[in-house]
This record gives structure tokens, sequence and C-alpha cells, in this order.
């Protein structure tokens, strides 16, 4: 029987979904399973690893069960993983504690000690990446200074798929793009840095080694596979970080592509074969699931967030009508920002509900409507919120073509590119096509299957993303708004400048 599924799990941060692709990008099934987060203290993000295995096996068993796909036809498991977390394991790979996930922040201490010892442009030089309780080499370096006695017993530390994928083959290792996420990698000589990791007074042994994430990694075991309802010894590739799998699902695999993800975080990010290094330190590098290729990204925190924000505070009437319509909230929230000019009539919003990370990492920054007048109304404050989240990555875009990249169209997803009105607002303000691919919402889950399909010999290279990630709609910049946009864009831009003050006022009230 031909082998020519691809059995993809992205382990996000709300549960896992199990994917199955065919070899010509089709999804032929999914199952979700959800998970909690622990929030312990203030700052703090923290998940059971035994959450994520239970997540694993439940969608995996639904999902073969459901589609009643024979399991002969499956040439592999492929894994998509939340970034920057901490997982210590001992040396039979079990959980020491429970995991600190990327959205923790508890580190402070120890980004300012890196700082003091190493320095914010070095890092950034050495990494690509800022210094920040965001990264998992400060967060390791929390758990040496703050639990000395779990510390003494990691063999290991690991990232979620890494750990999933430990517990199927009995083999630890990370992938080039999770290696990356931790602020521990040399970027340019694709090895751990010494230099950071002794300003950290972290050992070099606890990490794993890095690999291709096309890379098989080993075989599921002969009594999981029959757990799961799989064949023993189907075999698992290495995989990747969300955010570069995403890039792959996006069809961003050559020099000159670039995508938008618009969800509840919402970033701009490319491909390119070197590092983007930004003199103001306001985007980042990640590997690319292709071994010689980085993702140079700028994330910002509330990009669909804002929009829900406005949804649950503003929109009740759209919720209850789309809940009697059966349509989403959202559809009708659009339809009302129709009704309000470019520029929203001179009302800005500056998206900055939980701090900011790219453009300006301020973590005092707070959210604003500005320039609010009598004749203002609910249409104009809606489309305001679709312009300000679309002006803050106008500057993370801006902040790539300022250092020669260029970058002749953006591709979304996210569940945001579904409105058109939206995307018709980020060609007008970005001033490039904007285009909607056929896969919004399961990009991730396709980028890890693609990359299992090139480890499995199912695909020759990353290029066939291009034929798989299929463009179903562009909305093209219209030289008419373009004045407006683009001097409001200044204002903008002005308007945070001015408020730093009075947010770091805020942040001491």
């Amino acid at each position: 029987m031909e082998k020519d599924l691809i059995l993809a799990h992205d382990l996000g941060t709300t549960g896992n979904k199990a994917t199955l692709f065919n070899t010509q990008g089709k999804l032929m099934a999914s199952s979700f399973y959800a998970y909690e987060t622990d929030y312990p203290h203030p700052g703090w993000a923290e998940q059971d690893p035994e959450d994520w295995w239970n997540a694993f096996k439940t969608s995996t068993i639904k999902l073969i069960r459901e589609s009643k796909i024979d399991p002969k036809r499956i040439a592999g498991i492929s894994f998509s993983g939340q970034m920057m977390g901490c997982l210590p394991v001992d040396r039979g790979g079990n959980p020491l504690r429970k995991a600190i996930i990327w959205a923790d922040q508890r580190s402070l201490e120890e980004a300012r000690i890196l700082s003091e010892r190493v320095g914010e442009e070095r890092v950034y030089l050495i990494t690509g990446h800022r210094i920040s309780p965001t990264y998992s080499g400060e967060k390791i370096a929390w758990v040496h200074r703050n639990e000395p006695d779990i510390f003494r017993k990691i063999y290991r530390v690991l990232h979620a798929k890494d750990f999933l994928r430990f517990r199927l083959t009995g083999k630890m290792a990370t992938d080039y793009s999770d290696a990356s996420s931790m602020n521990l990698w040399d970027i340019q000589k694709k090895e751990w840095s010494s230099e950071i990791l002794k300003g950290l007074d972290l050992p070099e042994e606890i990490l794993p080694e890095a690999k291709p994430s096309v890379e098989i990694a080993g075989e599921v075991h002969p009594q999981i596979a029959a757990e799961l309802g799989l064949l023993p010894g189907t075999p698992i590739a290495i995989g990747g970080g969300d955010g570069p799998c995403a890039a792959v699902g996006a069809g961003v695999v050559a020099e000159g592509d670039a995508y938008s993800y618009i969800g509840s975080s919402s970033w701009i990010a490319l491909a390119n074969s070197k590092p983007v290094y930004d003199p103001a330190r306001r985007t980042v590098n990640f590997y690319h699931l292709h071994p010689e290729m980085v993702t140079p990204t700028g994330t910002m925190q509330t990009g669909g967030a804002s929009y829900q924000w406005l949804r649950n505070n503003l929109c009740k009437e759209e919720m209850a009508e789309g809940t009697r319509l059966g349509i989403s909230p959202y559809e009708l929230m659009n339809r009302q920002a129709e009704k309000s000019p470019p520029g929203a009539k001179g009302l800005l919003f500056l998206p900055y509900l939980m701090g900011e990370r790219s453009p300006h990492w301020n973590s005092a920054a707070r959210g604003v409507f500005l320039g609010l007048t009598l004749s203002h109304n609910r249409a104009d404050m809606i489309r305001a919120v679709l312009e300000g989240v679309s002006f803050n990555l106008r500057i993370i875009l801006d902040a790539f073509t300022a250092q020669g990249i260029q970058i002749p169209a953006i591709r979304v997803i996210g569940g945001g590119a579904r409105g058109a009105l939206w995307r018709q607002i980020m060609a007008d303000i970005f001033n490039r096509p904007i285009e909607r691919l056929t896969f919004l919402e399961e990009a991730t889950s396709l980028g890890a299957a693609i990359a299992g399909g090139v480890a499995f010999g199912l695909f020759k290279n990353f290029q066939v993303a291009k034929e798989i990630a299929q463009v179903a709609e562009v909305q093209r910049p219209r030289p008419e708004v373009r004045e407006i946009y683009d001097r409001t864009y200044v204002v903008f831009q002005e308007a945070y400048e001015a408020l730093v003050p009075i947010y770091d006022k805020l942040q001491g009230l």
C-alpha cells in the first residue's frame, strides 16, 4: 500500500492539533484536544507535560478512529511545537517540574544579569534576539538560581515537541529552529554559545543536540504504536517550532518571501539566507525549517487580540446578532467598519493592550484611542483598531526594508486574515499586495507536514510548499488612499513616542 499520508502534530499553547495531509497538501482529517495553562503567580505561566502527552495520544487515537484511514498509508509523524519554553528532565526523561512556557515572564533578574555580563548588543549579534525573560535561556537560569535542587538533577532541557518525540522514540534532541529560540544559540555558527552560557552560569551539557528539522529522529516504540493505532516502526521527523512551521505552511521558503500571521498575537516574518540585524533591535531571527535559511521576525503582542477585546467590550450587539444569524460577529463588525472612511476620521488606536514586543519592546506600553470627538461613532472605533494593528505591523515591515530587504508582496494566514476589509487595510497601509492563502489556520500543521514529507522522501525539498500553499485571493493597494494612510502613519509613530513618559508614570500607579 502506498504511504501517501503525513501525520502532523501542532502542540500549541491551548492544545494539540493532530492532522493528516496527503502528498498534494490536502487536509484529510484533523482532531484537537485542549489542555490548561497554570498561572501560579503574576507573570508566571506553566503547563503540565503529562497534559501534552495525553493530548497527543487522545488526538491521535481519535484521528485514526474517526478518519478510518489505514495506518499503513501513514509515511511518518512530524511535529510543530510552542517555542521558547523550558522543561527540565532527568536522565530517564522524567519531568522534574512543570514546563515554564513562552508566556512566562518571571526571569527578569536573569535577563538583567545577562545584560550586565554580556550586553544587549552582543547578545543580539550572537543569537539574533534581544535579552528578554521570554526566552528559554533566561528561564533555565531562573531555575538554576531559584530551584537548585531541581537544577542539580537536570539531564536535558527540552521543548514541548521534543519531549513528545522522546516519549515516542527514547531519543532526546531538538531542531535548529527551536534551538534558535532559546537565546543560547549562535545563529551564525549554528552551535550553542559558550559566551552566553557563561554569562548565565549554565553548563552546555544540559542542552540537547540540535539537528535539522528534516532529519529522522527515530521510530515509534511498538508498545506505543499499538496503543495509538499506528504501525510499529513508523518514522518520526525532528520537526520544528511553530513560527518557522507556519512560514513553510505559508509557502515562505525562498528569499523575498514574506507572510503575516493575524492571530491573538501577530507578526511579519521572512525567509532569508542570513540573519537580518536591525540597529534598533526591533526584530529578531529564528532558524527556518530549511537548514540553510533563517526567518527574521517581528511579533506584536495583541494583534487579533485587540479586535477580540473590542468585540467583547464594545460590540455586544454584533455578538448577539451573530449568534442569532449563525455568523461570526467579526463579519458584522467588519460591515460596520466599512462605513468609516480610511483614516477613521482622524481616530487613532495604539494596540498595546499587553505591553509590546516588536517594534517597541516596552512592557509599560498601553492601549489608547486618540483623537476621539463627538463626531466619531462605533464604526470609526472598529476601523481604528484594524488600522492601528496594521500601522504597528508596518513599523516592523519598515524595519526589514530599511536593511535592504525586498518584499514585493505579503501572504497572510491566521483567523484575522478571513476578513477582506482587514486585508485591504493592510494592503493600503503596507502599499503591497496582500495574498490570502487557502489554508489560514492550518498553515502551522501544514508546515510540519511538509518538513516530514521532506524527511520521509515524499518531497524533494521545501519548494513543494510553493505549490501546496495556494493563493486564494489578492487585495491590492489603492493609490487613492495612500496619502491619508502615509500621513496617519507618521502621526501614529509620533503618538507612541509622545506617550512613552505617560506609560512609565501609569506603570507606577
